[in-house]
């Protein structure tokens, strides 16, 4: 399927088009597939949704700012984005994952968005692709300009409804470590679900903040097991 309209959803046009069909290509189809392009991409995308941020809330405290960075790119969200310029179609997906529904897994769709991402940065540089996410996240950035504490804070509630609605044990938090100086503290939290054998690290500026980011990452886990 000529990638054309995708680049028009994109709003962007490659001056190497096979940078793109590596961003959609998954590890099952072959190589060269998109986990290195997957890895810048969300370097660029964090970095440019931090940038917004800290210029859309200026008055904001940084773990407000953590949090809602984290509400914006997160899986949920990235696999919406994937979903709306209509990514799953233009998927290379090996035969298994292609008869699986491959291109509609929100793990895989969310990762060739942040490749897409990365791609789009090699190709056009950190100008094109600041006015990609800007572009594909316009909705849900201005949102987020006026996002309170309590909704950014909400992924551990919906990792607690999501286990219970399965019928499993609530997650345990603890702290691993404290690290930075008394006015600059950095919090790892592990967050564990003992029942699937899952546990997840992350960090932020407070022990909240952190739990938060975790719960975030678990959630992701375990949307894809139950």
């Amino acid at each position: 399927m000529p990638l054309a309209r995708l680049e028009s959803a994109l709003g962007y046009r490659f001056a190497d088009p096979a940078l793109l069909e590596q961003a959609l290509t998954h590890k099952s189809h072959g190589r060269p597939h998109n986990e290195r392009l997957e890895f810048l991409g969300d370097a660029v995308l964090g970095y440019v949704v931090a940038d917004r941020l800290y210029h859309l809330r200026p008055d904001e405290h940084e773990d407000v700012l953590s949090l809602i960075r984290s509400s914006l790119v997160r899986r949920e969200t990235l696999a919406a984005v994937a979903r709306e310029l209509d990514l799953g179609r233009f998927l290379r997906l090996g035969i298994g994952e292609r008869r699986s529904g491959g291109h509609r897994r929100p793990s895989i769709l969310a990762d060739a968005l942040e490749a897409v991402i990365g791609a789009v940065h090699i190709d056009g540089g950190i100008d094109a692709a600041r006015q990609l996410v800007d572009r594909v996240l316009e909705t849900r950035m201005a949102d987020a300009s006026t996002l309170t504490t309590r909704d950014a804070k909400d992924a551990k509630t919906r990792l607690q409804e999501h286990l219970q609605a399965a019928n499993l044990a609530l997650p345990e938090y603890r702290i691993e470590e404290t690290s930075g100086s008394a006015h600059a503290r950095i919090f790892t939290v592990r967050c564990r679900v003992a029942a699937l054998d899952l546990a997840v690290v992350a960090q932020g500026p407070s022990r909240r903040a952190a739990e938060t980011e975790a719960a975030a990452r678990m959630l992701e886990q375990v949307a894809a097991i139950v």
